[in-house]
């Protein structure tokens, strides 16, 4: 197992409190997720692998007391660079010790996480007809395809 490896199980560990975790590669670091909901990252943006857990505008200010930093990589289009950032906050250093230190930062991921899901699928669901759920796609309709029928000769 490499440090990578190693790493991504330690924070799995560490986000337990949020219910079993899942961690996937993703992009040269890993995603890790709760019942199928991104709650956290683990990615190198220059100072070795770090945990970033997701936020939002409410949160941000919780985030940036804990003298946090914001998930941003640098962009470049058309010779011009530029930071672009994600909602994702390192971790802050004392919750890296403990499950029980990291337990409050991980409930304002998940709950971050799960408003993000709650939006998604009304959005899903406003595109959809009437009566039809977002969990209920309705039939998908086949195609109607001309078939020429030849008379027989004779």
């Amino acid at each position: 197992m490499n440090a990578s490896n190693d790493f991504a199980n330690y924070c799995c560990e560490l986000l337990a409190s949020s219910g079993p975790c899942t961690a996937k590669r993703m992009f040269g670091g890993w995603n890790i997720s709760v019942d199928g909901m991104t709650i956290a990252l683990i990615a190198d943006l220059g100072a070795g692998d770090k945990l970033w857990l997701k936020a939002d505008e409410e949160t941000r200010a919780q985030w940036l007391a804990a003298g946090c930093s914001r998930f941003t990589y640098a962009v470049t289009k058309n010779g011009v660079t530029r930071d672009m950032g994600m909602n994702y906050y390192s971790a802050p250093e004392e919750a890296m010790d403990s499950p029980d230190a990291m337990r409050p930062w991980v409930r304002l991921a998940l709950d971050c996480a799960e408003k993000a899901q709650a939006v998604r699928l009304a959005r899903k669901a406003a595109k959809l007809k009437p009566g039809v759920t977002a969990k209920s796609k309705p039939p998908r309709k086949l195609a109607k395809t001309a078939v020429k029928v030849s008379r027989p000769l004779g």
